[in-house]
C-alpha cells in the first residue's frame, strides 16, 4: 500500500525544534478558513445602556437585520452603567474572534479617552465597523427668553455675563461640551448646570429653571412646536429636515460649530480583518433597508454606514475637536 508524501505542515510538526513554526503556520492556514465560515453561532450585541432608550432600540432594529442575512442571530446584551463605560469596556475585554461587538456613542469613544484619565478602557482597544447613524442637536431656550435666533441670545449673554444657564444631561456629556464650544467660539460665559439624564433637564428647561440647552431634536421637537421651547440654532452643518426653517449655527456667523450625536458598531481590537470586512458589509446592508431607515427616522436618527476607515477617520477628527474643548475649558468630570 502507498502513502501520501506527508504534507509540509506535518513535516514540521515532527520537527521538535520546529514546532513553533509549525504552530504559526498552523494559525495562518486556519485564518482564512475561520472568516469563511464565520459566524457560526450567535453574536452579542453589547449596548451599554439600559433598555428601551434610542440606542437600544438602534442596536435591536440593526442588530435584527444584520442577524437574517449573516444566517445567525445577534443577541442584545443591554450592559448599563457609569454613562456606557461598563458595556464598552466589556467589550473592549473580550475575545477578538468577532462574536462581541459593541454599540458604542460619540462621546464613549472620542471625548472620554480624553476626559476620563482612569478610563479602563483605551480608544485603541476597539476596533471600528460602521458608522450605523447620527442624531442632530439644536439649541433651544425656554420660550420666555427674549431671543429669537443666536444673535439675541449671545447679545443677552453679555448684558447678564454668567447669568445665563444651559442644561445637560450629565458632566462630560455632548450637550455639555457643546454648550462649552459655543463659550468658546461666541467669547461668552454662561453656567453649565448638569442633570442626571434628559429627561429632568428638558423638565427643568420647561419649567423655565434654565435658560437653554442643545438636546436632539427629537426630544426637543414636541416643547418646539407647543411653543414651549424656541429653536435658536441647529447644530450641524445642514438644516434638519425636522426643523427646515431653522438656520444652523453655523450659518449665523459660526462656520466650525458643530456637535452631532452618533453611534458607530465597535469590536475588540485585533478581530480578524475579513471578519471586520464581512460584520461591516452586513451593517451596510441592513443600514440601506427601507423598514431600518424608517425606524431609525422614528428615533430622530440618519442611518449612516460606510467602511471601518471612514469611522476611524470620524472618530480621529471628532476626538481632535471635543479634546481642544476639554483642554482650554479646563473640564474634568468626578
Amino acid at each position: 500500500m502507498k502513502f501520501a508524501a506527508p504534507t509540509l505542515l506535518q513535516r514540521l510538526v515532527r520537527g521538535g525544534r520546529t514546532s513553533w513554526l509549525a504552530a504559526g503556520l498552523a494559525c495562518l492556514l486556519a485564518a482564512p478558513a475561520f472568516a469563511q465560515t464565520f459566524p457560526n453561532k450567535p453574536i452579542r450585541l453589547v449596548v451599554p445602556f439600559a433598555a428601551g432608550g434610542p440606542a437600544d432600540v438602534l442596536g435591536r432594529v440593526v442588530g435584527e437585520s444584520m442577524g437574517r442575512t449573516l444566517g445567525q442571530s445577534i443577541l442584545v446584551d443591554n450592559k448599563a452603567g457609569a454613562a456606557g463605560t461598563i458595556g464598552v469596556d466589556s467589550v473592549a475585554k473580550s475575545a477578538p474572534d468577532g462574536y462581541t461587538m459593541a454599540l458604542v456613542p460619540v462621546g464613549n469613544i472620542a471625548v472620554n479617552p480624553s476626559l476620563m484619565p482612569n478610563l479602563p478602557y483605551k480608544q485603541s482597544d476597539l476596533a471600528p465597523i460602521a458608522m450605523l447613524a447620527t442624531a442632530e442637536n439644536v439649541l433651544v431656550v425656554n420660550a420666555s427668553v427674549p431671543a429669537k435666533n443666536l444673535a439675541d441670545l449671545l447679545k443677552l449673554a453679555n448684558q447678564k455675563a454668567g447669568q445665563l444657564t444651559y442644561a445637560s444631561p450629565g458632566a462630560g456629556s455632548q450637550a455639555h461640551l457643546a454648550g462649552e464650544l459655543l463659550q468658546l467660539e461666541a467669547n461668552v460665559k454662561m453656567i453649565h448646570v448638569p442633570y442626571r439624564g434628559v429627561s429632568p433637564a428638558m423638565t427643568d428647561l420647561v419649567g423655565g429653571q434654565v435658560t437653554m440647552m442643545i438636546a436632539q431634536v427629537q426630544s426637543a421637537l414636541p416643547y418646539i412646536k407647543s411653543g414651549k421651547l424656541h429653536a435658536i440654532g441647529v447644530a450641524s452643518p445642514k438644516r434638519s429636515p425636522l426643523l427646515p426653517d431653522v438656520p444652523t449655527i453655523a450659518e449665523q456667523g459660526f462656520p466650525k460649530f458643530e456637535a452631532i450625536s452618533w453611534y458607530a458598531l465597535m469590536a475588540p481590537a485585533n478581530t480578524p480583518r475579513d471578519v471586520v470586512r464581512k460584520l461591516n458589509q452586513h451593517a451596510n446592508t441592513a443600514l440601506s433597508e427601507t423598514t431600518v431607515n424608517e425606524k431609525l427616522s422614528g428615533l430622530g436618527m440618519k442611518a449612516t454606514g460606510g467602511t471601518p476607515e471612514q469611522l476611524a477617520s470620524a472618530i480621529q477628527s471628532e476626538s481632535v475637536r471635543w479634546s481642544d474643548v476639554i483642554r482650554k475649558r479646563n473640564i474634568t468630570v468626578d
